[in-house]
């Protein structure tokens, strides 16, 4: 017997072609824990590696590709392949992603944001009368699909820090296509939930039985479209993906829709993958980057987080394992003046201008402290919450409708090196778009399309002033996608760090923390209260991501169904809050760099999700 990654498997089994010298990978024997409901994790120490992610099978391949010798780029690579197979409700090679990656010295942002079409405008998502679309029916035509942007980034990663070679990292997902996986709870549960997937015939005929039921969980799946789509892929680098059949496939598919959209084969071959300069935040002793726009997700974060350190009462303890009524009413009216300012100002770079030229203008200490200044400890600002005036611009921006967002997964690595990325990726609803693609194979399965079109504005414009986020040819929709990496502040003096706005990436200390999670707009107060777990009280990692939620977008508040006391919901009521119960299903990951050097990884109860690495406990 030889062991490959935690399990023994007989010598010789499913080795592929692709498989290089010293990685054979082996299909694990496990079963992919339930993804319904609340369940709980015990975290998880490891000596010197981590990997965490949605799905089990894919912290798995993440983890055999690191005891081969490869590094945080290369698992993040096989574990998002593996997650377009056997999570694609939630992402895949047909959307797009923010990574942060630290090399042991400096922090690098990887944006494979999709991008709108050459041929969209301002008007994509109006009717005939010039009146927004309804949401869904937006969703789930061709004008939803943006250019995918994941497998473009995954390979300039690749290029500038991989180890293994690229085609090494398509072993674990080639050989599950081509064998078959099982069908998770969550996956089951998903497809069970979704009126419009059955709608498309492919999708119907490859994830529905002949009576229209979803596959039943442990279901053996295959997927021989997406093992060749891939393969091909694998050997031949992106342009496999961005040229060719696979693209002229995706082109006619979103151009043949009932409603159809403008993406051609030219959009696809003229996407170019971004890095970025990420945005360090100091917060007291540690120093926080995250991914700088066109994601909302570390300016409305550190905004929330930098509105309560005005707040006299902000550090309530917990009561009776959930945040107080005291510190959870300031993190909601916090989180409401941050959603005003992100509404107004934050969106694609390329188009849209920072407040005062500067986004840091928005994290200024003397503009927090003044907008915090608005909190009141015992009444609610409510829903009529005006953006503030960070720095001047040059053209007046209008403050859009409200719409839903969705979408995404979430995977944190850190390798034996102390490599270390925080990824964040979608398809933006449940299975995007609901376009089946086979990439022009004829085989069954195939990937499923985006919707990221839908994360624009559907309105341009309010009262003759446009909206930040609006559509425009060739931009990125604004994302929530907060990919977050950690590190002590390299002085002891935490007044001096909260002083500032921000630092250099390249001038990062150490090592701290790798966490995100899914939920559109929800992943901001996700990844915040998380972020305050684990800095002001005291909570592990795992510890962390068992609270419960309650958040506002900037409208209602929403709380976690059945997991808030009575007597803190009462309390938030008095104070004018409007409660909606939800079930707010984050997907957070997160891995800690402990005292000891060690490691100390959390995956959300709330999902399949897990952690694997050496000498896992």
């Amino acid at each position: 017997m030889l062991r490959l990654g935690r399990y023994l498997c007989p010598l010789g089994m499913l080795l592929l072609p692709l498989s290089a010298p010293g990685f054979d990978y082996a299909t694990p024997a496990l079963s992919p824990e339930s993804g319904s409901g609340f369940e709980e994790k015990p975290g998880w120490a490891t000596e010197s590696f981590a990997v965490v992610a949605a799905n089990p099978l894919a912290a798995d391949a993440g983890e055999q590709i690191l005891e081969a010798g490869g590094n945080a780029i290369d698992a993040a690579i096989a574990v998002q392949m593996v997650l377009a197979l056997v999570e694609p409700q939630s992402s895949g090679i047909g959307g797009g992603g923010f990574m942060l990656h630290f090399d042991g010295r400096k922090v690098t942002a990887f944006d494979g944001r999709e991008t709108a079409p050459a041929g969209a405008d301002e008007t994509l998502f109006l009717d005939d009368a010039g009146k927004p679309l309804a949401f869904m029916e937006a969703v789930t035509s061709g004008r939803s699909v943006g250019v995918p942007g994941v497998v473009k980034m995954l390979e300039k990663a690749h290029d500038q820090y991989g180890r293994l070679d690229w085609e090494t990292l398509f072993a674990p997902v080639i050989t599950l296509a081509e064998d078959g996986f099982k069908v998770s709870p969550r996956l089951h549960q998903s497809l069970a939930d979704d009126d419009y997937l059955p709608r498309n015939p492919a999708a119907r005929a490859f994830y529905y039985t002949d009576d229209g039921d979803a596959l039943p969980v442990g279901d053996t799946l295959t997927n021989p479209a997406l093992a060749a789509m891939l393969e091909d892929i694998a050997r031949h680098g992106s342009g496999a993906f961005y040229r060719g059949s696979i693209a002229s496939d995706l082109a006619d598919r979103v151009q043949s829709q009932a409603s159809p959209g403008t993406l051609t084969v030219d959009d696809l071959d003229a996407y170019t993958a971004k890095v970025r300069e990420p945005l360090c935040t100091p917060w007291q002793r540690w120093d926080v980057c995250g991914f700088p726009p066109p994601s909302s997700g570390h300016l409305t974060i550190m905004q929330t987080l930098g509105l309560l350190a005005h707040e006299p009462m902000a550090r309530a303890p917990l009561n009776n394992g959930a945040p107080g009524s005291d510190w959870l009413h300031r993190f909601i009216e916090a989180s409401r003046l941050a959603f005003a300012d992100r509404n107004r100002y934050i969106g694609d770079p390329a188009f849209v201008e920072a407040p005062g030229g500067d986004w840091q203008t928005l994290l200024a200490p003397a503009y927090l402290q003044k907008r915090a200044e608005l909190i009141s400890r015992d009444k609610s600002l409510g829903e009529s919450v005006s953006p503030g005036q960070p720095g001047e611009l040059d053209v007046s921006l209008a403050t859009p409708p409200r719409q839903p967002e969705y979408g995404t997964s979430h995977i944190s690595i850190v390798d034996a090196d102390g490599n270390a990325i925080a990824m964040t990726t979608s398809v933006e609803q449940a299975f995007g778009s609901r376009i089946l693609a086979d990439g022009g194979t004829g085989l069954a399965g195939g990937y499923l399309l985006n919707n990221q079109l839908t994360d624009f504005s559907f309105t341009p414009e309010v009262n003759g002033k446009p909206v930040a986020n609006r559509v425009q040819p060739g931009k990125r929709p604004r994302s929530s996608m907060s990919p977050t990496l950690v590190f002590e502040h390299d002085t002891a003096d935490a007044d001096e760090a909260s002083s500032r706005a921000s630092i250099e990436g390249d001038g990062v200390g150490r090592f701290v923390a790798s966490l995100g999670s899914p939920g559109g707009a929800a992943i901001i107060p996700y990844v915040a209260q998380t972020l305050v777990a684990l800095r002001d009280w005291g909570l592990d990692a795992q510890q962390a991501l068992a609270l419960p939620h309650a958040l506002t977008l900037g409208g209602d508040v929403y709380v976690e169904k059945g997991r808030v006391p009575e007597a803190t919901r009462d309390a938030l009521s008095e104070r004018g809050h409007t409660l909606d119960d939800r079930e707010l299903t984050s997907g957070l990951g997160v891995i800690v760099r402990q005292d000891d050097n060690t490691l100390f990884g959390g995956a959300d109860p709330r999902r399949e999700g897990v952690v694997m690495g050496d000498d896992v406990e």
